[in-house]
């Protein structure tokens, strides 16, 4: 695994997502429960900013068209067909590191 430095725990809101350009990828990244995720950035619809979407628990709605997701494991939750790729995160201290080349 190739582990980076994505940002500062604090740059994260609790319930609320940031984007990041990571190795020419678009990174979306979420706090929920004190827990961080980092999916895929780009809705698999149309492209639109998965990390400006609502978050409900483990579900992220693309806020263009309203396509949902399950963060834990990147599924569309209409479909269940996986459509986003997840990325290992780790908390070291208040630093959020993320590999990009290990999708799940």
């Amino acid at each position: 695994m190739a582990f980076q430095k994505l940002c500062q725990l604090s740059e994260l809101r609790d319930g609320h997502g940031k984007e990041f350009l990571v190795d020419g990828r678009i990174v979306a990244a979420f706090l929920n429960a004190g827990e961080v995720r980092a999916v895929d950035g780009i809705c698999a619809h149309q492209g639109g900013p998965i990390s400006q979407g609502f978050l409900d628990g483990k579900c992220i709605t693309c806020p263009w068209h309203g396509w949902q997701y399950d963060l834990s494991n990147g599924q569309n939750l209409l479909t269940g067909k996986k459509m986003l790729d997840c990325f290992p995160t780790e908390v070291r201290g208040d630093e959020v590191w993320v590999d990009v080349a290990e999708p799940t």
